[in-house]
């Protein structure tokens, strides 16, 4: 094991959101998110359909198509989660949100299911970035690599 595993810096760390193989924002195949325009971080490319809080706070929003959520977590950083590409267009179907907006929540609990195969099979990629968008906030951000568990492999490392 890495030391990206669960530690004891839970105030500096984004655990992964679901179960996959880690993947650099580099190598997710949409300039917004390659290009970090949006923000920093990491993605995963699931292996199951559950959906975990990568880290306690808020939630702020849930798309009206449940292919986004975004969590204000207890420190301030902003993260969102974009639940594959393009999915947008799926307006909803393939997704079951389990959390509302003003809903607080702690790292691991359930925010939403995808429907890998339904996503896929509607020809949508199912990688998930998780990225801090208000990098002002952070001196430092590091992804970790390899497979992830959801809500105990460390996915993001960051310096306030």
């Amino acid at each position: 094991m890495s030391f990206f595993h669960k530690s004891k810096e839970s105030g500096k760390v984004i655990l992964a959101p679901q179960t996959g193989k880690i993947v650099p924002l580099s190598e997710v195949p949409d300039p917004v998110f390659s290009g970090k325009v949006l923000g920093d971080g990491a993605a995963i490319l699931p292996a199951e359909n559950k959906v975990f809080a990568p880290i306690s706070g808020t939630i702020v929003q849930v798309a009206d198509t449940l292919h986004a959520v975004c969590i204000e977590s207890e420190d301030g950083l902003d993260i969102l989660l974009h639940l594959g590409l393009d999915t947008v267009k799926l307006k909803g179907k393939g997704f079951r949100c389990h959390v509302r907006s003003g809903q607080h929540v702690a790292a691991g609990d359930l925010l939403m299911e995808m429907d890998l195969d339904y996503i896929q099979r509607a020809g949508y990629p199912v990688v998930t970035p998780c990225i801090i968008t208000n990098l002002d906030a952070v001196k430092k951000v590091s992804a970790a690599s390899g497979d992830a568990v959801a809500g105990k492999t460390i996915l993001i490392k960051y310096e306030r």
